[in-house]
């Protein structure tokens, strides 16, 4: 099967623009490789399921709901009991393991069995030498590697940035400073916004990472192969902030100077967008 582009059906979570935020962007495509093998023993498959890259767990499961035609919430009420391969830091939590990819489906699949598959895929496809390759010169461990691969895919304008962006994030943790990510926010407060207040950053909640230092507790979302090459072998280079100042425009810097006249840049755009829109 060839490989497909689904697009999504929002614009990525995170807001830009503000001279404290580390990293920043906006993704309207998502890459789902293919699968090409119908689901454990359900012979042939008569239908697909598409997940694209980012989405969050309530989004596959309510994708899952829809594709198998069954009442909405049965995926979410299914997961803990699908005996599904994940590793112990994951405490059962499946975020970050539901592999984004095309999935042929049968009449005879089923919330548990699509789960499995999905969380098998993921295995396979971190665990293979190009997703590890550097992890253990990063000093992190696999579960946090996918921790980081799922904010690099919230995070980065484009494929091409996703080194970049995994470099901010090692950067600022080897410096004690915090990630700041207004994605991982958001992601704590279930929602999906470009608008971040100041209140937001205070709040107290563990995917804060303005208030807390380190990462959030678990994946914000369901990274891509590429998200994970990126967070196994970031780019080289010295940057702790980044900006996209314009579609296809992120500016990398070690300089708060520097970054903060990108972000002015940025705002010109936002306020001129705003106006002739």
């Amino acid at each position: 099967m060839q490989t497909e582009t689904p697009r999504r059906n929002t614009t990525r979570i995170t807001r830009r623009g503000r001279v404290a935020l580390t990293a920043t962007g906006v993704v309207v495509a998502a890459t789902a490789v293919a699968v090409p093998l119908a689901l454990r023993g359900e012979g042939e498959a008569d239908r697909v399921l598409t997940i694209p890259e980012g989405w969050r767990s309530g989004q596959v499961y309510d994708a899952v709901d829809k594709a198998l035609d069954v009442p909405s919430g049965t995926t979410k009420k299914a997961a803990p009991k699908a005996h599904l391969k994940l590793p112990g830091d994951a405490g059962g939590n499946a975020e970050g393991y539901l592999f984004p990819a095309t999935y042929p489906l049968s009449d005879k699949s089923t919330p548990r069995s699509v789960l499995a598959y999905m969380v098998d895929t993921a295995n396979k496809r971190f665990g293979g030498s190009g997703t590890t390759a550097g992890a253990e010169r990063n000093a992190v461990n696999p579960y946090q590697r996918v921790i980081i691969a799922s904010i690099v895919q919230a995070e980065a304008d484009n494929k091409e940035d996703m080194g970049r962006v995994a470099r901010v994030i090692y950067n600022r943790l080897d410096h004690d400073m915090p990630l700041q990510m207004d994605s991982t926010i958001n992601y704590g407060l279930g929602r999906s916004t470009l608008d971040t207040t100041h209140d937001d950053t205070k709040i107290n909640n563990p995917y804060n990472t303005y208030a807390r230092k380190g990462l959030p507790p678990t994946p914000i979302g369901n990274p891509g192969e590429q998200a994970m090459r990126a967070a196994s072998s970031p780019a080289a280079g010295d940057w702790l902030y980044f900006v996209t100042v314009k579609r296809g425009d992120t500016r990398f810097t070690a300089d708060l100077a520097e970054q903060e006249k990108n972000v002015t840049e940025f705002n010109k755009n936002q306020a001129k967008a705003k106006k002739d829109g």
